[in-house]
């Protein structure tokens, strides 16, 4: 792979914007009085490893126009040293427009998280090209990454097109292209046809691939593992290897697969591993035990982790190191997304080492 060295931004990413409230001291939803709130998307998580340590990040999103909601989320963005750029929708009335609630418990011991999402008039769903000069955005500014997710591919048919048009555009501008493909069945319902032809042409352009063995599956229709697997760590590496090899074959423009690995003990404290596929070497992180104080973005970390180690050009061994050690991060905080103080913090967790600093 080829980095655009001449871009200015690290990392453009295409994002629905929204709030997460979490009840206080790790209670349940249903008997919580007083919450927390933050700015949040997946795709913003992402980018927070690269914004947090002083790399420029764009996201393409839209906003609720004169809304409390959409002005408290652009704060936020400016504090998370994250760029934006993208449309104010007129809100249409109590019925419109709003930005997505995502309402979390962390759980704690052996009571599980549980997240709803409240997606109803979400903004998001009206992210279309005509809005955004991708000529401009990709060709005079630059972009060394581009990543989607296919949370943001599926939304609705304009964000499908909006997410094909910055692929074509970006592959035309020497962007590297990243997809994290995050299948999720209740946003196909009765779109397969036309998400799996977006999902596949994305796919097909892509430079960094990202999934488990149910979203190569289910998104792009790789056969599954023949081997018959049990619940093993090594089983799971096992499979996962596998289907790489099939999916590398169907997409043989892709040079680097990811995914993470990860075993609940209980809320409070996983085995958290990964994997990483690039250019022919496999590097594994064998699972090790984190404490976790809130495990919702941890994925998205490591995610943000691995783009912020390829697009400042770190050698590739070392790429699973820091995608492990963001992801680790970002579950020890109360927001879903990591934001590391400096790269010696990130090396530290990933050495173990939790020593006080003075």
């Amino acid at each position: 792979m080829k980095i655009r060295n001449n871009a200015k931004y690290n990392l453009v990413i295409p994002t629905s914007m929204g709030v997460r409230i979490t009840p206080k001291n790790r209670q349940p939803v249903h008997v919580s009085r007083e919450y927390t709130m933050h700015s949040t998307s997946a795709e913003s998580n992402v980018g927070q490893i690269c914004a947090s340590l002083g790399y420029p990040v764009k996201l393409l999103t839209t906003f609720v126009k004169d809304d409390a909601i959409a002005n408290f989320i652009k704060a936020e963005l400016r504090f998370r040293n994250i760029e934006y750029e993208g449309p104010d929708v007129p809100k249409g009335g109590p019925w419109g427009y709003r930005h997505q609630f995502n309402i979390a418990d962390s759980g704690y011991g052996l009571r599980a998280p549980e997240v709803t999402n409240d997606r109803a008039g979400e903004v998001g769903r009206t992210l279309n090209v005509k809005d955004f000069d991708l000529d401009r955005i990709f060709g005079e500014e630059g972009a060394k990454i581009v990543h989607m997710s296919g949370l943001i591919a599926a939304l609705s048919p304009e964000t499908s097109e909006f997410c094909l048009a910055i692929a074509r555009k970006a592959k035309e501008y020497g962007t590297l292209i990243s997809f994290d493909l995050n299948f999720r069945a209740t946003f196909w319902k009765n779109r397969e046809e036309e998400l799996s032809k977006a999902f596949h042409e994305i796919a097909n352009q892509a430079d960094i691939l990202i999934g488990n063995e149910e979203d190569y599956q289910l998104a792009l229709g790789i056969p599954g593992p023949e081997t018959e697997l049990t619940a093993g760590l090594e089983d799971k590496i096992s499979a996962f290897r596998e289907m790489i090899t099939r999916v590398h074959k169907a997409y043989p423009n892709c040079a680097v697969f990811a995914n993470t690995l990860r075993e609940v003990k209980n809320a409070n404290e996983h085995e958290w591993g990964a994997i990483v596929y690039e250019n022919g070497n496999w590097h594994i992180e064998m699972p090790r035990s984190i404490q976790v104080y809130d495990r919702i973005g941890g994925g998205d970390g490591f995610v943000g982790g691995l783009l912020y180690a390829i697009s400042t050009g770190k050698d590739p061994a070392d790429w699973v190191k820091i995608a492990w050690a963001t992801g680790a991060l970002a579950a020890t905080m109360l927001t879903d997304y990591g934001t590391p103080m400096n790269e010696g913090q990130i090396w530290s967790i990933y050495e173990g080492n939790a020593r006080v600093k003075r």
